[in-house]
């Protein structure tokens, strides 16, 4: 069972030594910076479209460039976790957790995120544009029922997974990028982001987020929930405050 892991990063850090993670330049497309990295500037890519799609480019890249049996996406600043205790860096999922998680399940996924006193969309219009989403959604109702009922039950609930964090089993993994940059390619086709603010303009890197689940549930494929860790401390206090802040007063963050 070969598992690649790209940890998408755009500046100089450090990197699990598991052999199982590939740290990836994103972004890198006319860059002069060297991190000493694997950019997603070679083969087939999409690494100039990093300012919209985020660390979308680095799975784009996975996708077209990598030969695994299984393929995840995960970020410098975040990993799943293994275990609990001692350094951080020690914490981090090895290749020997990953093959036994794997031995019951094709996916891994973060744990849920609920916002409890709002849908999962209502948090995303709160913060964003609303319609880059109303078209993804459109796109994907119109693939069939089984995608209609599920974008409709999004829309009602109030826990989504985010991060674009996964591990896929190959096949799983090949179909679900052709779908999500199937969508995405035809939203960016359609909606003019050239009045976006800055963060808003990382439209396709949010979008990823609110599409998986409606991938996984729409093909019935089951998954099993990882822990995330964080390797900088957070700012919990600042982040509800953000998240209150645009709940009530409809704000965007920039």
């Amino acid at each position: 069972m070969k598992i690649v892991m790209i940890v998408a990063a755009h500046k100089a850090y450090r990197m699990p030594e598991d052999p199982m993670y590939l740290p990836l330049h994103v972004g890198k497309a006319g860059k002069s910076l060297e991190l000493g990295f694997q950019g997603d500037d070679t083969g087939d890519n999409i690494s100039e479209k990093n300012p919209e799609y985020c660390e979308l480019t680095g799975l784009y890249w996975a996708w077209k460039n990598l030969d695994a049996d299984y393929i995840g996406l995960s970020h410098y600043r975040r990993y799943f976790r293994g275990k609990r205790g001692g350094d951080k860096w020690d914490c981090i999922l090895t290749t020997a957790q990953a093959e036994q998680l794997l031995e019951n399940t094709d996916v891994l996924l973060p744990k849920k995120r609920n916002y409890w006193i709002e849908t999962a969309y209502d948090q995303y219009v709160h913060a964003h544009p609303a319609e880059p989403l109303d078209l993804a959604l459109s796109l994907a109702a119109q693939q069939g029922e089984s995608y209609r009922r599920v974008v409709d039950n999004m829309k009602k609930r109030t826990w989504t997974h985010i991060f674009n964090m996964f591990v896929m089993k190959r096949e799983i993994f090949d179909d679900y990028c052709q779908w999500l940059f199937g969508i995405l390619s035809q939203v960016e086709a359609q909606i003019d982001i050239s009045g976006y603010s800055q963060y808003d303009r990382r439209v396709f890197g949010f979008l990823g987020e609110r599409l998986l689940d409606i991938y996984l549930e729409a093909n019935d494929i089951p998954y099993r929930e990882v822990p995330v860790m964080f390797m900088e401390k957070q700012n919990w206090l600042k982040k509800g405050g953000a998240f209150l802040k645009r709940k009530f007063a409809s704000g965007k963050e920039g």
